[in-house]
């Protein structure tokens, strides 16, 4: 283990605290035994978590050989039990949230700077060939990262350099109690049958087969880190969104490596699935605007004003409710006034000898029209909305005040109607609308 070790001793900093993630299983328990013994000569603080997923009589006796070891070492236990999934079976994309969720919470907890993880060079083979078969893009086909540096802390590796074997050695060798989750020998899990089947064949190939797929990793990794860095320096992606004019003249591979950008910053915060055919048929509406795509996953891809966005369906319109007291509505907040310098299309004044009370919040509805004011006529609603460039994803949730007659008083920061006044006029209702 002297390559791990270094790779610990090099890429750890004195007096940091760290957050290790351990099973009991024979990987987890290697890494953090590595670390106990460059904790004293880097005096480190850390911080052992363990994840109970309660799906086997043997978990509470493998929480407690966990607890046991951190005791014996002086290193700090944090336990979360796991009693109940969002379906009644067992979910693994639910567990790993839940497990990085934890692990992210203690990081926090302790201000930790690094978050290590047992994943070795087996694992390494594994991911990146089921990735292949089943098909992914260039930064799937990494697999997994030695170093990945999030904004508040860095997750490291340091096994992906040794294999499966090594550790067992490692292990027998140290007298180092670990446990053996029997999950991992059914050939009913994809993983399961890679590593029966498939890893031996390899290994028989070549000795140091998994150092080979590391620098496979590797070089792949230097050329996505190459195009996230030309897509920021062309400017072609703002606040997740593809600007379409200057992604325009762009080779297909430079459109398509933009949007699968977006799309993994979608899935930092959401399950989101899509499939290769999807993305093409967005690569299609880049240079079409006002057109949307269903992606029948709860998202829709939508070009407008000049922008590729992928955004979350919401199909909920803004509820009817009275307006007549101060009142939060989705992303609005409107306040009653005794008195404003104010004139702006957020501020109105209303005197109600001129209109009906009580007044309304609702969402627009198709034939809605405004008669603006100082204009003589009427103005449809739409055309305001697009005038204004209001996304059509934020049309039902974006609100417009009405009197009990139904006549559309006001669409703040939009558009007053005549019966709004001005500061020189007669009125007794002053309302400020403030967008959260």
């Amino acid at each position: 283990m002297k390559t791990e070790m270094k790779f610990l001793e090099d890429n750890i900093k004195k007096n940091s605290t760290i957050v290790v993630a351990c099973s009991g299983g024979p990987d987890s328990m290697c890494l953090i035994d590595l670390l106990v013994r460059i904790k004293k000569e880097k005096n480190l603080n850390v911080i052992c978590a363990h994840v109970n997923h309660k799906l086997r009589e043997e978990s509470d006796n493998e929480a407690l050989m966990v607890e046991r070891y951190c005791k014996k070492n002086k290193i700090i236990f944090e336990l979360l039990e796991i009693n109940e999934y969002k379906t009644t079976k067992f979910n693994e994309e639910d567990a790993r949230k839940r497990r990085y969720k934890f692990f992210e919470s203690l990081i926090q907890k302790y201000n930790a700077k690094y978050l290590l993880t047992a994943h070795h060079g087996d694992d390494l083979i594994e991911t990146i060939l089921m990735r292949i078969v089943r098909g992914s893009n260039l930064s799937g086909y990494v697999g997994i990262k030695k170093i990945n540096k999030n904004k508040n802390y860095t997750i490291l590796r340091p096994l992906l350099t040794t294999t499966k074997e090594n550790i067992i050695s490692y292990n027998k060798n140290n007298n180092i109690e670990y446990v053996i989750d029997r999950s991992n020998e059914s050939m009913k899990y994809t993983r399961n049958r890679y590593r029966k089947r498939i890893l031996p064949f390899l290994k028989e190939e070549s000795k140091g087969v998994h150092l080979k797929f590391l620098k496979f990793s590797e070089e792949l990794n230097s050329y996505q880190q190459f195009v996230d860095e030309y897509i920021k320096e062309k400017e072609l992606i703002e606040n997740n969104m593809i600007v379409i004019n200057k992604i325009i003249n762009e080779s297909n591979f430079i459109k398509r490596k933009a949007l699968e950008f977006i799309i993994k910053e979608i899935q930092t915060k959401y399950i989101f699935e899509i499939s290769d055919n999807q993305i093409k048929e967005i690569l299609k509406i880049i240079n079409k605007n006002n057109k949307s795509i269903d992606l029948k996953n709860g998202f829709k891809c939508v070009s407008e004003y000049g922008l590729i966005k992928i955004i979350k369906e919401d199909s909920k319109k803004i509820d009817t409710k009275i307006l007549d007291k101060d009142l939060c509505v989705d992303n609005f907040s409107f306040y009653f006034l005794k008195e404003s310098s104010s004139n702006d299309n957020w501020t109105i004044r209303l005197s109600t000898n001129e209109i009906n009370l009580p007044l309304y919040i609702r969402a627009k509805e198709n034939k809605d029209k405004l008669l603006v004011k100082n204009l003589n006529g009427s103005k449809k609603v739409n055309e305001i909305f697009n005038e204004n460039k209001i996304p059509r994803s934020k049309r039902d949730s974006y609100p417009v005040i009405i009197d009990s007659d139904n006549n559309i008083i006001w669409i703040p920061g939009l558009k007053k109607s005549k019966f709004c006044k001005d500061k020189n006029e007669k009125y007794d209702i002053i309302i400020k609308c403030e967008a959260r």
